[in-house]
C-alpha cells in the first residue's frame, strides 16, 4: 500500500489536488493507494495527541495508522515562508518513535506559487525523513508556479510536470 501524504490541513489545498491526481496515476500503474490528507487532523492534536498523550487520541491515532501501515509514503508539500507547512511537522512528531515511518520508502513532491517549486521545503523534510530511518527516492518533483498550471477541479495542465509525476511514480512503484 502506498500512502500519499496531502501535508498541509489547509482546506481545498493544491496538495490534496495534486495527491489526487498523483492517486490516479498510481492507479493507473496498478499500485494500491490512499489519501492521508492533513485537513482531516483533530484541530488540537498538538495537546491532545502528543507527548506525554501519544497513543491516547483515537482519531490521531487512526490517522497516524495510515502511515505507519504504507509500505511507501508520497508526501505532497506545499511551500510555506521557505520551508513546508508547521502541521506537516506535528503531524510527523505525533508517530511513534522510534517505529513510525522508519523502514519505509517515501516520494516527495514539493509545490510552490514561486519559482523554486518547493525546493528549501523538500530539502528540510528529506532531513527528518533520513533521520526517522526513512529512504527518499531520489528523484524529487518540484512543481513551482504551480497556481499558473493547475485547475480548481484538480487538472494539471503542464506536460512536463505530468511527465514527471509520472517518472517519479513509475520508480516509486518499481522500487
Amino acid at each position: 500500500m502506498i500512502t500519499i501524504v496531502s501535508g498541509t490541513n489547509r482546506p481545498n489545498s493544491r496538495a490534496r489536488r495534486v495527491a489526487n491526481l498523483y492517486a490516479g496515476i498510481l492507479t493507473e500503474l496498478g499500485a494500491e493507494c490512499q489519501i492521508l490528507d492533513l485537513v482531516h487532523l483533530p484541530a488540537d492534536f498538538v495537546l491532545t495527541a502528543l507527548y506525554e498523550n501519544a497513543g491516547q487520541h483515537a482519531h490521531f491515532n487512526q490517522l497516524a495508522r495510515l502511515a505507519e501501515e504504507a509500505e511507501k509514503l508520497v508526501f505532497v508539500v506545499p511551500e510555506y515562508n521557505c520551508s513546508f507547512p508547521g502541521v506537516l511537522k506535528a503531524f510527523i512528531d505525533g508517530l511513534p518513535y522510534p517505529a513510525g515511518i522508519r523502514g519505509k520508502k517515501a516520494a516527495l513532491i514539493g509545490l510552490s506559487a514561486g519559482t523554486q517549486g518547493g525546493i528549501l521545503a523538500l530539502n528540510h523534510l528529506t532531513d527528518i525523513l533520513m533521520y526517522l530511518g526513512t529512504t527518499v527516492l531520489p528523484t524529487r518533483v518540484r512543481l513551482p508556479g504551480i497556481d499558473a498550471h493547475l485547475t480548481e477541479a484538480g487538472e494539471l495542465h503542464h506536460t512536463l510536470f505530468l511527465q514527471l509525476l509520472r517518472e517519479q511514480a513509475e520508480q516509486l512503484v518499481a522500487w
